[in-house]
This record gives C-alpha cells, structure tokens and sequence, in this order.
C-alpha cells in the first residue's frame, strides 16, 4: 500500500536537515595521510628488522647512519630501563593521543595546518604503538651525528610524524593567536 506524502501547510517552508556530514568526510583525507605514514613507518622497520643484526650500522655519508636499535622507552630512551610496565604506559599515551586527533580533527576538519599536523602526531602515534604491541619496544634506525659533538638518539618515521606534528601543531597555533 502507497503512502501519499502530505503537501506543506500553505506559506509553510520546508527546512533540510543539516547532517554535518560535511565535517566527518572531510577527516577521511587526514586519516588517509595518517594510514599512508603509518605504512611507510612499518616497511620502513620491517625492511631494517629483517637485513640488519642488531646495532649493525651502515655509513651513508658523513654524518648519516642506517642502524637498528630497539628503544623500550620514550624519547630519547625515556623510562627505557624500566622493568617492562613502561611498555603499556607508553601504548595507552599512543591510544590516548590517537582518540584525542580523532575528536580535534572532528572538531576542526575546515582548519587544514591543524588537522595535518595532528594527522602526522597520530601517525607517529599509531607506527610507534604498533611496535609496542608487535615487539615490546621501539625499531629505530636513522641516526645523525656531527664529528666532535656525538649521535643524535636513533629515530624513526613515526618519531619523525611526531616531531614535525608537534612543530606544525605550536606553529598554527602562533598563527592563530596572531590572527585574533
């Protein structure tokens, strides 16, 4: 049986729901971003994991090693001799940080600088978790130094999505207190 709709009460207008869905598509790309580093930063880990020996270092140039270290810790080997507990303290900070970019992308999807910094945090975030979970530690594997001044910590393609997030993320908060 067909239901006949009812015609608008004369002088009437009709108003279209607003859905907001125009905020929830408009993460996908910073989610799709985020996917394409966390893919990068696990080849990148894997490729290493399987062809070098532990602390194997290969010189690239004169200040730039490929290494394979394991990182327990945080930054700069943060609580890294802890007795292991450090492990699920870190993966709940990186399941924290990653629900806390979902919501503030959610919130802010028009704001591009925002968002793109918070897609690589979240990156970094999930790359380094995934390590967490798989390993019980970090693979780092980039190492800087300068002759006469020592090694840069050992790093990664997720530290790295952290670092230029965090810069990107104060620098477009500097522009938009400028702005106001």
């Amino acid at each position: 049986m067909a239901t006949k709709k009812k015609p608008a009460p004369s002088g009437a207008t009709l108003v279209k729901r607003s859905t907001n869905k125009s905020v929830g598509a408009s993460m996908f790309p910073w989610i799709g971003l985020s996917l394409i580093i966390v893919l990068l930063d696990q080849v990148t880990k894997l490729t290493v994991e399987r062809t070098f020996a532990y602390a194997e270092t290969v010189p690239i140039t004169g200040f730039f090693n490929l290494i394979k270290v394991y990182n327990p810790g945080a930054a700069f080997s943060f609580l890294g001799d802890a007795s292991g507990w450090q492990r699920w303290l870190f993966l709940g900070i990186a399941i924290g940080a990653v629900v806390f970019c979902l919501y503030m992308m959610s919130k802010n999807a028009t704001q591009r600088l925002f968002c793109f910094a918070l897609a690589l945090i979240m990156a970094g975030a999930v790359g380094n978790g995934i390590d967490r979970v798989v390993h019980g530690h970090v693979i780092d594997f980039l190492d800087f130094y300068w002759t006469g001044i020592g090694h840069f910590p050992a790093f990664n393609i997720a530290d790295i999505g952290i670092s230029v997030g965090a810069v990107l993320f104060v620098l477009d908060e500097f522009r938009r207190v400028n702005k106001s």
